[in-house]
């Protein structure tokens, strides 16, 4: 196996002395016990044991002739995006001679650990042989770099990549040789947020069955490091009761923790009481991974409960077409006991339906919600009852204090599925069409939400919509009944449709024939009414081609030629284009021009040139010299040289085009004079 490395260096590497690579056991250094991270602090690393323990795969650079890479001497960190954007960061390391590289992986919904075996993880990363600072940034390249010649200053920053909300992410940090002096991660530039808005609270707290430790529950993770050994951010308002300790069995294998464990002396008694958090002999109270502190002074209330069995308290209302049903339990409920076929429990009401299987999310062999997995979606609406029975473990339910709970039944209500397909009527005019709307309600939905091609909306059950444009329009209707919705859409063609239009010769010269093209849209059209303005009209839908005249007085003439198209609803549109009809198209050259601005032959070009393709009109003096050229027969020369009127005398000019009626090219030579 080969760790990302050079062969330019592969002597002094065997000079170095070889130490055999430990496995990585500190926190931090594998996936699964990754720093959680919040993009505003620098986390400073000053040292990184060294280790390796996986193969990393490296798109376009592992594989046939490249590199096995591995995560030596790694750290990982963690953090999740709150507000989708970009994403760029800084790794600075301590001495500028050390080569840092990085991989970014998306691990939402994954167990960290597959970022060794699932390549499809993999967002971006820098694996570039460049020293100093590498990172993330607008200026990065949009790939991987691979291994590299140290010598070889290649870009060690990649493109920032784009992170989406609610996705979590993990970051690999690794260095390549054993002789490091540590490095900062930052996190900056991009547009992304991955700073948990959410403040820290208490939200819960739960007494053991011994009354002799309490769980104190959080809304988010904490830093372990935040928490006093001696439980000294807590008090509890009993006279001569004490918190001897506190701790968190996540903080064995990870760095944050979502739930404080208190032991109590003497033992709580059945009572009501109250806990409050302090700042303690650390100096603060509870902090987050973003430095904010749960407030002092917050408290939460204590219900020490006799020891009795645990009931079925409640289930969460269940949501449209549910096929899943979560159970709630005041007390914990040993997940050992939970029978995972779901015998536990027989559904039943309006619809038939099995259970296929039960569990719940257990924390230390506990758990207070249990969802219970049905065979299919519940669609038919009515009153159904959950029963809790002994299951094939020969059980109900044991909970946290190992008492069985009682046989019983709960009932909850199931909405019917609804369905958004309507229907609609169309009037017909030629100002507007008016469409009349339709939906019957059904199954209970009280909420019409109706979208009119993204520009006009209604909340009405039958909405009337005028239309003046008869263009296809795009109707889109949800439903709801507060619990179950429907999307349906159609797009509505109107018959009426009309829009007169055509393409015509935008220019002719004397004896050529226009030749016009019908490109009117509709439906049913009855009537065409053609008006070119050379006297004749026609009726015809597509007409002949037209000779146009221009008196000798006009070099150019705008002809209106006029389309009226009717339909069978009594509508009319209509169209007008404009043709150019010249009087003269023959190509020629003036043998001489006075440019002494007084509008009459001030220029030298070849004049109607209307015909001419890839022209150019060139100008020599007697020295044989070009002082002009263009391939745009309406750039004219205007008798200058360089800026400067030029001398009177005789000029050569060169004509060179394609004729557009042979095809054919033309090359012409000739003389003119300009006259001063």
């Amino acid at each position: 196996m080969k760790i990302k490395g050079y062969i330019l260096f592969t002597c002094l590497l065997l000079m170095n002395t070889i130490v055999k690579a430990q496995v990585c056991t500190a926190l931090g250094q594998n996936p699964s016990t990754a720093f959680p991270v919040c993009g505003t602090t620098t986390f400073i690393q000053n040292t990184v044991p060294l280790c390796n323990s996986s193969d990393l795969f490296v798109p376009g650079c592992s594989g046939t002739g490249g590199a096995d890479y591995q995560n030596k001497n790694p750290y990982w960190y963690k953090f999740t995006c709150f507000q989708s954007g970009t994403l760029g960061f800084l790794i600075t390391p301590n001495n500028l001679g050390d080569d840092y590289d990085w991989q970014l992986y998306d691990v939402t919904g994954r167990n960290p650990d597959e970022v060794y075996t699932n390549r499809s993880l993999i967002i971006t990363g820098n694996w570039a042989g460049t020293f100093g600072l590498t990172g993330a940034s607008s200026s990065g390249v949009n790939f991987i770099q691979c291994a590299s010649d140290p010598s070889v200053n290649l870009n060690a920053f990649a493109k920032m990549p784009n992170l989406i909300a609610g996705h979590d992410y993990i970051l690999l940090i690794s260095h390549f040789t054993d002789s490091q002096s540590g490095y900062s991660l930052s996190f900056g530039g991009g547009t992304a947020n991955i700073t948990d808005p959410l403040m820290p609270h208490l939200s819960g707290a739960v007494p053991s069955c011994d009354g002799t430790q309490i769980r104190i529950l959080l809304n988010k993770k904490i830093t372990c490091l935040s928490l006093s050994a001696d439980g000294s951010e807590f008090d509890i308002n009993i006279p001569g009761a004490t918190i001897s300790n506190a701790g968190s069995p996540q903080c064995s294998a990870g760095f944050d923790l979502d739930y404080v464990l208190l032991n109590v002396s003497p033992k709580l008694i059945p009572g009501n009481y109250t806990l409050k958090i302090k700042n303690g002999t650390d100096g603060n109270t509870l902090v987050d991974n973003c430095g904010q502190l749960i407030p002092e002074g917050e408290s939460l209330p204590v219900n020490v409960i006799p020891v009795v069995p645990t009931l079925l308290d409640s289930i969460n209302t269940p949501g449209c077409a549910p096929d899943i049903l979560q159970l709630v339990f005041k007390k914990g409920i040993m997940c050992s006991s939970i029978a995972a076929d779901g015998t536990d429990f027989i559904v039943s009401g309006p619809s038939p339906v099995s259970v296929t299987s039960a569990g719940g999310k257990c924390i230390d062999g506990t758990t207070r919600k249990i969802g219970v997995q049905l065979s299919g979606p519940l669609q038919v609406g009515g009153l159904y009852t959950i029963t809790l029975k002994a299951g094939s473990d020969g059980n109900t339910l044991l909970d946290e204090c190992n008492l069985i709970t009682p046989a019983a039944s709960l009932s909850f209500t199931i909405k019917d599925t609804v369905n958004a397909d309507f229907t609609y009527a169309i009037i017909y005019g030629c100002q507007a069409n008016t469409v009349s709307y339709s939906y019957s309600s059904a199954n209970g939905v009280n909420s019409w939400a109706w979208n009119f091609d993204n520009t006009r909306i209604s909340a009405v059950q039958n909405p009337i919509i005028s239309y003046t444009s008869f263009s296809p329009a795009n109707t889109k209707l949800t439903v709801s009944n507060g619990v179950c919705s429907d999307t349906s859409s159609a797009t509505i063609v109107f018959a009426n449709l009309l829009n007169a239009d055509f393409e015509i010769t935008s220019l002719v010269c004397p004896e050529d024939l226009a030749t016009l093209k019908n490109t009117t849209t509709g439906e049913i059209i009855t009537n065409w009414t053609w008006t070119f303005g050379n006297g004749i009209t026609s009726t015809l839908k597509d007409p002949p081609p037209q000779r146009f005249t221009n008196p000798v007085t006009a070099t150019v003439k705008q002809q209106a030629v006029q389309l009226i198209v009717r339909n069978n609803y009594g509508c009319q549109d209509t169209a007008i284009k404009f043709i150019r009809v010249i009087n003269n198209c023959f190509i020629a050259v003036p043998t001489a021009f006075t440019p002494n601005g007084d509008g009459l032959n001030d220029f030298l070009y070849p004049i109607n040139a209307y015909k001419a393709v890839n022209l150019r009109f060139s100008i020599y003096n007697r020295f044989g010299q070009q002082i002009f050229s263009t391939t745009d027969w309406t750039n004219k020369w205007d008798g200058k040289y360089k800026g400067q009127p030029a001398d009177a005398g005789t000029y050569v000019w060169v004509l060179r085009f394609t004729n557009t009626d042979t095809n054919k090219v033309v090359e012409q030579k000739g003389t003119s004079i300009l006259i001063r």
